[in-house]
């Protein structure tokens, strides 16, 4: 072997000692990237739900404070509840299917 060829063949395994090196540098940030991924969807999923909890307890604040207003809005009142009525039945209507 040449002293050239050994040249090149000792350049060729320091490039692929350095590939290597940056190989196993990239696995553990994409294993450190994941586990980022994996808390941050949990904690979206988390603060998904407090969502849906506080929508729900908007919603039923909004129909306390509809029927609490009195004779004033008696009209809506009525209404939302007819509304309500009608959602019930359709989800008894549902059960018993």
């Amino acid at each position: 072997m040449t002293d050239e060829e050994r040249k090149r063949l000792g350049d060729f395994e320091a490039r692929l000692r350095h590939l290597l090196f940056v190989h196993e540098e990239l696995k553990r940030e994409n294993s450190k990237l994941k586990q980022r991924l994996e808390q941050q969807q949990t904690a979206h999923d988390a603060l998904r739900a407090a969502h849906d909890e506080l929508c729900r307890d908007h919603a039923n604040l909004k129909q306390a404070l509809t029927i609490g207003q009195g004779d004033t809005d008696l009209k809506a009142t009525q209404q939302r509840l007819s509304k309500l009525v009608r959602e019930v039945d359709r989800c008894i209507a549902l059960l018993n299917e």
